[in-house]
């Protein structure tokens, strides 16, 4: 008997390791909440040493909160918003963030969505039932989307944080129909707090096909049949 444990054992420390191979690795530099409650805006991670680099994603705030930064096939693409509330979309490496999350893969498994897939909400459920969810992994969403609503930051140079209130103090709110778009996000259930809010599962960024807009993505309406879903896998 004592045999069979021990076996039985091994074989499910062997399914573990399996588990975490599934996904490249999700990293995450310092943490949301420490930024929301603790005021800490100045950069954790610079990206002008490690970009280009070939299948490397992530998303986080601009240092100070001062715009969104994500990271698609290593090219980085800030967002920010200027005096008269016009919106820029640039390329640019040479920024930081307070907190950042990223993962390297140049791998994705396209995965078909069920019909009652239709939001976020929906997304994140799926997310969490259909795949390793234990596991963080990286993922994207592409196609024609019927409704987006993004946020930029955009914080005064000289404020000071100890809220999440005080943190979204001046940001810009988007709101986007009939666009095509992609959406890139990370997924885990024990990252609150850290690279997704308490009350989700899913950090997004979304950003257009024309590069015209990009930010934060807070709602996202859409017909499963008219966007695909990748998942980053380790083949």
């Amino acid at each position: 008997m004592k045999k069979y444990c021990i076996a039985f054992l091994l074989l499910a420390v062997y399914s573990c390791a399996l588990n975490d191979t599934n996904h490249p690795k999700v990293k995450s530099i310092s943490a949301m909440k420490n930024v929301m409650w603790k005021g800490e805006l100045e950069a954790k991670i610079k990206f002008d040493t490690m970009l280009p680099q070939k299948g490397f994603y992530g998303l986080g705030p601009v240092e100070k909160l001062a715009g969104e930064i994500t990271i698609i096939d290593g090219v980085a693409y800030v967002s920010s918003v200027d005096e008269s509330q016009h919106i820029n979309v640039d390329i640019n490496a040479n920024i930081g963030a307070p907190f950042f999350v990223y993962a390297i893969s140049k791998d994705f498994e396209h995965v078909e969505l069920p019909k009652d897939v239709v939001n976020l909400k929906t997304l994140d459920a799926y997310l969490q039932d259909s795949h390793d969810s234990n596991t963080d992994f990286l993922f994207k969403l592409e196609g024609e989307i019927e409704f987006s609503k993004i946020h930029i930051q955009n914080l005064e140079p000289i404020a000071k944080v100890s809220s999440p209130k005080e943190a979204h103090a001046g940001q810009v709110n988007i709101e986007l129909k009939a666009i095509n778009a992609q959406l890139i996000g990370f997924y885990s259930n024990s990252a609150h707090g850290i690279f997704t809010h308490h009350d989700t599962n899913i950090h997004t960024h979304l950003i257009t096909k024309d590069r015209k807009y990009m930010g934060h993505c807070d709602e996202l309406r859409f017909n499963p049949s008219l966007v695909k879903l990748y998942i980053a896998k380790n083949r």
